[in-house]
């Protein structure tokens, strides 16, 4: 697949658009959760909107892109390779990132804080613990959700038949219909989305789940 064909097809879970790689810290999530989940690509000097805007400095941007695989991600990730690609009369670097056989793999967000990530949807979303066990026993490849499909609870079942009911359910709806706090509701909406429930939507203002 050339570099328009990708573009075209907007971010994913195996694809991730960044305008640039100012930090090791920010591209070292993105890089964790795709390594986490079924690997991809990052086109770096293509921005949120599927723009060519390019980077002016090549080299720069493959240095902060390999400190952060070597030094900001626990273990290192390996394999990474990287391109460069010219469009547009402007320079885009095609980094591609294999799934790991060392999962699960952390990223340093600060000093002394390494969290993990997966890809769900086009996002990078903090792991919890319960999702770094099934990473450590889940095979290269496996295709599907992270997590097979569980019994559920009351307050799932209301998120899965509301979205069921309606063309959309957002997390301020979710809050109201179950009464748990912000951090609670969101945690159990990605908890849904993990295990194949639900699907998450953030091309708009306001991100929402449907079936």
């Amino acid at each position: 697949m050339n570099l328009t064909e990708m573009i075209a097809r907007g971010e994913s879970e195996t694809l991730e658009f960044k305008q640039k790689t100012t930090r090791p810290y920010r591209i070292s999530r993105t890089l964790t959760s795709l390594a986490n989940t079924h690997g991809g690509h990052v086109l770096v000097g293509v921005d949120d909107a599927g723009r060519v805007v390019g980077v002016r400095d090549a080299e720069e941007e493959l240095f902060v892109l390999r400190t952060a695989a070597a030094q900001h991600v626990e273990p290192p990730l390996e394999g990474l390779r990287y391109r460069e690609v010219e469009a547009e009369g402007r320079t885009v670097l095609v980094v591609t990132v294999p799934e790991s056989t060392r999962k699960p793999h952390r990223a340093q967000v600060a000093a002394d804080d390494w969290r993990g990530y997966v890809r769900v949807r086009d996002q990078s979303v903090q792991t919890s613990r319960l999702t770094e066990q099934v990473l450590e026993g889940r095979p290269p490849t496996a295709p599907g959700p992270l997590f097979e499909r569980l019994p559920l609870g009351r307050h799932e079942l209301a998120a899965i038949e509301y979205a069921q009911a309606h063309p959309r359910l957002t997390l301020p709806q979710f809050i109201k219909l179950v009464n748990f706090g912000k951090r609670r509701a969101y945690q159990t909406l990605i908890k849904l989305v993990l295990h194949g429930y639900l699907r998450y939507h953030d091309k708009e203002k306001e991100p929402y789940y449907t079936i």
